[in-house]
């Protein structure tokens, strides 16, 4: 365990888009050290480049990870189907492992919405990326008026979906929308993805219908811009791009941009969720045993 002069030893797994560019996020953060970039395939652009910025990088994955022990943090950046595996694997070490795949599973935080509840667990699950860019502005919503109906459309450029991605839409169609319903008390929330491949490749948008009764259009736009104030202190390419307010519906609609590090600015998706995790892992409630 560090102590509060030293930096949390913290691994990535994962060596895609989100794991690249969480180890870029992690170098340059004052409370944690990266110890280890873990992948499974040693010729992958992914390790290569992690190695390029004076990373240890390994081929061996989830055994490679586990041996090379104890972290405080672990970071999952795979896919969801090897999620459970890998929780199973760390779950004896003390570890904290956080989520970035739409498993569904540990107990689901959303930085100013739920960060919590991040003090009393290890395993915790960061929903999707369409989540943590809608959670807080829906969750200020409900916290207005009550939702019967809620629409989410996620629009993110090709170019910032990796493999992973792609194979877990259906996991994070179910995850978000699971979340969403949670978050705001609506019985009923649909979630849907678009991925562009339109050159030059658009920011990642995500637009919200929410169909409510008995709204009170000054307090709900107040709520909205304080939520959106929250995501910024630590994602500062996320705004509100468009809001109306009419009776019996609020639709609303969030651009995130990448700003710094190695992210192209179009991939706010990777950037959001990735920003996320490693404000969580900063906050000494994340390493408490």
């Amino acid at each position: 365990m560090a102590t509060n002069e030293q930096r949390l030893r913290v691994a990535v797994l994962g060596a895609g888009l989100i794991g690249i560019d969480l180890a870029d996020k992690i170098r340059r953060s004052k409370k944690l050290g990266l110890a280890l970039v873990a992948g499974r395939d040693r010729d992958s652009l992914g390790l290569r480049r992690a190695a390029d910025m004076g990373h240890p990088t390994t081929d061996g994955g989830i055994h490679a990870v586990s041996e090379g022990g104890p972290f405080d943090v672990v970071f999952d950046a795979t896919n969801a189907d090897s999620h459970a595996e890998h929780w199973a694997a760390l779950q004896p070490t003390g570890t904290t492992l956080i989520d970035l795949t739409p498993t569904g599973l540990g107990t689901v935080v959303v930085p100013g919405v739920s960060s919590h509840r991040a003090a009393a667990h290890r395993h915790l699950n960061l929903v999707s990326c369409g989540g943590q860019a809608a959670i807080p502005v829906l969750h200020a919503i409900a916290q207005r008026c009550t939702p019967t109906y809620i629409e989410v459309v996620s629009t993110g450029a090709s170019a910032s979906a990796g493999r992973a991605t792609r194979l877990n839409l259906d996991q994070y169609i179910a995850t978000t929308s699971a979340a969403i319903r949670a978050f705001t008390a609506t019985p009923d929330a649909k979630v849907m993805v678009n991925l562009s491949p339109a050159r030059p490749a658009p920011p990642f948008r995500v637009a919200m219908t929410v169909l409510t009764e008995n709204i009170r259009p000054a307090p709900v736009r107040t709520s909205i811009a304080t939520a959106a104030q929250t995501v910024r202190a630590y994602t500062p390419g996320f705004k509100v791009t468009s809001l109306a307010v009419a009776p019996g519906r609020i639709s609303v609609a969030v651009e995130v941009t990448a700003s710094g590090g190695r992210l192209p600015r179009h991939a706010g998706n990777v950037d959001i969720i990735n920003a996320a995790a490693v404000l969580l892992a900063e906050q000494p409630a994340a390493t408490s045993r």
